[in-house]
């Protein structure tokens, strides 16, 4: 009996690293700037940033480096540093003030318009922190370059389609708007991933190109879809029909680590999202990972997260137990 696949499970590692990224969006932001203006905006721990220009220009200041964004252009910056915003064409000329001091109009939690700036050139931008919350979405971040920029060009024509959709939100105020701009970002946001992943050379190299690699890569969606399996080294090479010798030189050369090492790193990172995220005990995490004994697992959890299962489930409770205000 052949057994069809639901039309949103992912066929290669690639897409399957672009499936895990789930977000929770922890600011975003509409603002109406007029030259000369800035914003300095705060580093963001475990977030990611996005610039969206939907009309105007801007510029982009991290640390010594500095990108020029046009209409539709969109940057990223991966590891959440704290960065400023300014007008192209006249800079400002007093210090930029930090983002959060300025008058809002909010609505929601999460959401925020800032009107800004002096009587020049007009700038509009929707702007947001993302935080990821898988752990292979963490490792995929961490691979990134401190500023990822995705300017206009054909090649990113469906990415377009979706700033048009923003745009359209930002102008026109219509009930309901801040929810579809912010799962409009979260769309964005993948879609910038995914044109770096495509067209960035630094992109196709270690595990990035391992997942993007024919062999390796299918190697690696086998064992993140089945992480429980008593893999071998034998055994996933059969299922690649590669010899053992060939197919674990491969995969330490393009992974950086050998074939049963990340096995056992990828069973933790599993377990460790589920212990943060579900109600589940170690006992039955360690089951489902196929381990037969709890103290095995606790063992290797340890040797790979830095801290034993127990106190990663603990903490994720008490964590819970603030944000319900008990």
């Amino acid at each position: 009996m052949t057994v069809l696949q639901p039309p949103w499970t992912p066929r290669d590692a690639v897409g399957e690293a672009l499936h895990f990224l789930r977000m929770s969006g922890t600011f975003y932001c509409s603002s109406d700037l007029r030259a000369p203006w800035g914003l300095m905006l705060p580093a963001g721990p475990s977030c990611l940033w996005f610039h969206v220009v939907t009309s105007g220009s801007a510029t982009v200041v991290v640390g010594d480096d500095e990108v020029t964004l046009s209409t539709s252009d969109v940057v990223l910056l991966p590891r959440g540093e704290g960065h400023e915003l300014r007008s192209t064409d006249p800079p400002p000329r007093t210090p930029s003030p930090n983002v959060v001091t300025l008058p809002q109009t909010r609505s929601g939690d999460r959401y925020a318009a800032i009107t800004h700036g002096g009587d020049g050139a007009p700038t509009t931008m929707i702007c947001g922190a993302v935080r990821f919350e898988h752990p292979m979405a963490e490792r995929l971040v961490a691979l990134m370059p401190d500023i990822v920029h995705i300017p206009v060009s054909p090649l990113t024509a469906r990415l377009h389609d979706t700033l048009r959709l923003m745009a359209l939100e930002v102008e026109e105020t219509r009930p309901g708007g801040e929810a579809v701009i912010t799962r409009l970002a979260d769309v964005l946001v993948v879609q910038v991933l995914r044109a770096w992943l495509a067209h960035d050379p630094a992109a196709r190299s270690g595990w990035l190109g391992a997942l993007a690699d024919p062999d390796i890569g299918r190697a690696l969606a086998l064992v993140h879809a089945d992480p429980a399996r008593d893999w071998s080294v034998a055994g996933l090479a059969r299922e690649l029909a590669l010899s053992r010798s060939t197919f674990a030189a491969r995969f330490t050369a393009l992974v950086g680590e050998p074939v049963m090492a990340y096995v056992t790193r990828w069973r933790m990172l599993v377990a460790l999202d589920r212990l943060r995220t579900e109600d589940i005990t170690v006992a039955a995490v360690a089951s489902a990972l196929g381990y037969r004994s709890e103290a095995a697992f606790s063992r290797a959890f340890r040797r790979v997260v830095g801290s034993p299962p127990g106190a990663v489930r603990a903490r994720a409770r008490d964590e819970e137990t603030v944000l319900l205000g008990a």
